[in-house]
């Protein structure tokens, strides 16, 4: 494994979830933290815990990431404070299950900032410095959904699914650069961002439908490290995707409209 101590790590929707375990792991091997967030109370206490307990610097950064000029913002931010940022990791992410009507356009123009348009951008400002000084990584967090075109989750699997894509094409553009990008697919993860009752998330857990952010931050830092171009962690990743496509189309219609009602 590569020593990355004293690399500087930004990571969007650092204050929760994924995130902030993001956070956590990056700063127990050496590295300081940049968190950006919408969360204020959590930017004014989290970096100040981590400097405590991994002596790294880190930073909060309050910045909604689905405005149009964000990641430019973000980009000109680090630039002004020189700070050079060697580990990007495109995290921020919001859900919602519901068909695309009047009440849900606004949240699905949220939803495409958020997850195409901000990581794209964020990837070609920070990845260019990074192939400038030939070293960097770069992690996107796609989803088990960018297989699954589904009735509910429109916008977010087709989200996911753009970045997948951008993400694997990235990967060979910025490898004779010494730049590693890592897309990165996980199943359902026990975080708020799903908005799940304790008891199912309690039971998915229990059988494995639900993976634990500690479990899947490990491995993605790891297959970072070793420059793995996608990480598919868990084996419902293979059988949900393959058991949905052999599903009949009336058949998925019925559960969607029993789904709605």
């Amino acid at each position: 494994m590569k020593d990355i101590r004293g690399y500087n790590a930004l990571v969007t929707g650092g204050t929760s979830g994924m995130g902030w375990e993001y956070c956590q792991q990056l700063a127990a091997k050496g590295c300081n933290i940049l968190m950006v967030s919408v969360q204020k109370e959590l930017l004014a206490s989290l970096p100040g815990t981590l400097t405590e307990k991994y002596c790294v610097q880190s930073w909060g950064l309050y910045m909604d990431l689905s405005l149009a000029s964000a990641a430019d913002e973000l980009w000109n931010y680090c630039k002004m404070r020189q700070l050079e940022i060697d580990i990007l990791v495109n995290n921020a992410g919001i859900f919602f299950f519901h068909e695309i009507d009047t009440a849900t356009q606004e949240k699905a123009l949220t939803m495409l900032r958020l997850h195409v348009f901000t990581p794209t951008r964020l990837t070609m400002l920070f990845g260019e410095a990074m192939k400038t000084r030939r070293r960097g990584y770069i992690v996107n967090m796609s989803s088990m959904t960018a297989q699954l075109p589904t009735p509910g989750i429109t916008i977010y699997a087709a989200t996911k699914a753009y970045l997948k894509s951008y993400s694997k094409s990235m990967y060979y553009e910025m490898a004779p650069y010494g730049v590693g990008v890592t897309t990165v697919q996980p199943a359902a993860v026990a975080t708020p961002l799903y908005s799940m009752k304790p008891r199912l998330m309690k039971l998915g857990k229990a059988v494995g439908l639900i993976r634990t952010p500690q479990w899947l931050v490990k491995r993605t830092l790891r297959g970072m490290l070793c420059n793995r171009q996608v990480i598919k962690p868990g084996i419902i990743n293979y059988i949900l995707p393959l058991l949905i496509k052999l599903m009949p189309n009336c058949l998925e219609q019925k559960i969607w409209n029993k789904l709605r009602n």
